[in-house]
């Protein structure tokens, strides 16, 4: 539970130094009292340019000078697919959040919750320090499928469900070897027990050269 604690408090502080301060002079917005279309084109372009500070800064101009605008949920989810494409995961997780809260509706809604999923996956570097968000993510999904049994991302989810059965799977056999060396059998039946609830096997996992965990996420 610490685990996600802090990951929710850093992305907090990520989003403010971002989204208040910038990340530099160079990217603050000095422009006031201008149309929704003219901050909308200036995110499309500093998007295109790969300047996300100034977009995130341009994107507070346009939310805060129009917050009624039919402009705000393209440049919320252009946004939150930006930051995904530049791996900065907290940022697009913090932005599809606010599309879902405020503008996602029918099939908008579908796609918002795949890309929670995406963006949490690609953001876990380090199963051993994220095994909560790894968990939260395979409830996630499981009920995403639940949800949307026909839908067009199942194979991507199911993919990405695989990948984290393995990589628990594969945690789970570290930690009993590790208790067994060190004289451990108790508490290394408990992580066998858990891999014998697992739906793979270790016979479906073929184990890479490097390391198999960063061969999964990488």
């Amino acid at each position: 539970m610490r685990i996600q604690f802090n990951i929710k408090h850093l992305g907090a502080i990520l989003l403010l130094l971002v989204l208040f301060t910038g990340c530099s002079n160079k990217d603050a917005v000095n422009e006031y009292d201008k149309p929704a279309l003219y901050w909308y084109n200036k995110i499309v372009k500093e998007i295109a340019s790969s300047n996300l500070d100034k977009a995130d800064n341009y994107y507070i101009s346009l939310r805060s000078e129009h917050s009624r605008s039919p402009l705000l949920p393209t440049a919320t989810m252009l946004l939150a697919q930006a930051h995904m494409e530049d791996q900065a995961y907290i940022m697009s997780d913090y932005y599809l959040d606010e599309y879902l809260k405020k503008y996602a509706k029918g099939t908008k809604i579908e796609q918002a919750k795949f890309l929670k999923i995406k963006a949490a996956f690609l953001g876990i570097k380090d199963i051993n320090k994220e095994q909560r968000l790894m968990l939260d993510t395979l409830t996630n999904v499981d009920k995403f499928v639940k949800r949307y049994p026909h839908s067009i991302y199942l194979p991507v989810v199911d993919t990405i469900k695989v990948r984290l059965h393995m990589a628990q799977y594969m945690l789970n056999e570290n930690i009993a070897s590790l208790y067994k060396r060190l004289g451990k059998e108790k508490a290394g039946k408990i992580y066998k027990e858990k891999n014998a609830h697992s739906p793979l096997q270790m016979a479906d996992i073929k184990v890479p050269e490097v390391s198999f965990l960063e061969s999964i996420f990488n």
